[in-house]
């Protein structure tokens, strides 16, 4: 029998939990996402549930998913983001041709709504053991463009970390400081490939207002004046404590203003928030990076004891 397609709603939190828990046993990511985070997603502002989602159902279990996350910006291009994820026994190719037109009908309907004016670019990631999604994604026209790396440190034997440049005093995160965190992120990210400003909205639902968010173990280096400088984010996620018995902080978000770029700033506010990680009881610490755009940031992640653990590779497509 053919799956039967729908939109997504909320209350398909916990079969979207199950779904994902299958195709990790396959994939192995190494993420693991509970229904309440998946919840998280499915009310993200840039996600419309009735117009940009979809999924399949067979045999009274989600097969199958995608969405289509429309963007803050057009910066200059409308990077339209993708996911998908298919149950290994359902991998074939009605599947994988269904999910292809979706996405380019829905991208190019999303997009019109939003940035008619700009560019489309169609974006879907894909773990480097997701050989299927792969191969769909590349014969249906799209390119392997940006590799994004997952690094890991063990902060149970944490190597001596690089010291804080003198006179930095690094600041816990407090709610005051939102609206000047979320501009300092705009400003340090201007530059970087696929980044676009976020709304204050987004940044809350998915930052500093997300049940993940650890502000005891988030950082900022202040002026004077109070405007944020530098600054180390983390979230921790339940759900992948609860698969592997790790209790992983994940340094989310990093940045140093430009006009601070090259003195120590980084490597030591890192090496500060990993030691305050540790004091709480993490076990590991980790973070991603874009290679193409990781100038400079390698080498501090590096000083600070993190090596690559796997990746992931960006795929793309005009559409």
């Amino acid at each position: 029998m053919d799956p039967t397609w729908r939109p997504l709603t909320i209350a398909d939190a916990t079969e979207l939990a199950r779904l994902h828990a299958a195709a990790e046993q396959a994939d192995r990511t190494g993420e693991h996402l509970g229904a309440d985070d998946l919840t998280d997603v499915l009310t993200e502002p840039n996600v419309d549930l009735p117009r940009a989602t979809t999924a399949a159902w067979a045999g009274g279990r989600m097969v199958a998913y995608g969405i289509v996350h429309r963007r803050d910006e057009a910066n200059p291009v409308h990077l339209v983001y993708l996911e998908s994820i298919v149950r290994p026994e359902y991998r074939d190719d009605a599947i994988a041709a269904h999910l292809i037109e979706w996405f380019t009908e829905t991208g190019r309907d999303v997009h019109a709504r939003s940035f008619p004016d700009a560019p489309l670019e169609l974006r879907h990631d894909a773990h480097q053991n997701q050989h299927w999604i792969a191969g769909v994604l590349t014969r249906a026209g799209y390119t392997h463009r940006r590799t994004i790396v997952t690094m890991r440190v063990s902060l149970t034997d944490l190597p001596t970390q690089p010291p804080l440049p003198t006179g930095v005093q690094p600041v816990p995160f407090a709610p005051e400081y939102d609206q000047a965190t979320l501009g300092a992120r705009n400003d340090t990210f201007a530059d970087h490939w696929g980044a676009t400003d976020f709304t204050l909205e987004a940044w809350r639902h998915k930052v500093t207002g997300s049940k993940d968010f650890r502000p005891e173990l988030s950082f900022l280096v202040l002026s004077p004046h109070g405007e944020v400088l530098a600054f180390v984010l983390s979230h921790f996620f339940a759900a992948d404590e609860a698969a592997t018995g790790v209790r992983e902080q994940y340094v989310s978000w990093i940045g140093t203003r430009k006009s601070l770029r090259g003195k120590g700033i980084a490597s030591g506010m890192l090496g500060h928030t990993l030691q305050a990680g540790r004091a709480a009881g993490y076990e590991r610490a980790l973070l991603s990076v874009d290679l193409d755009n990781a100038t400079g940031a390698l080498g501090a992640y590096e000083r600070c004891g993190f090596r690559v653990a796997d990746e992931w590779h960006a795929y793309l497509r005009p559409a």
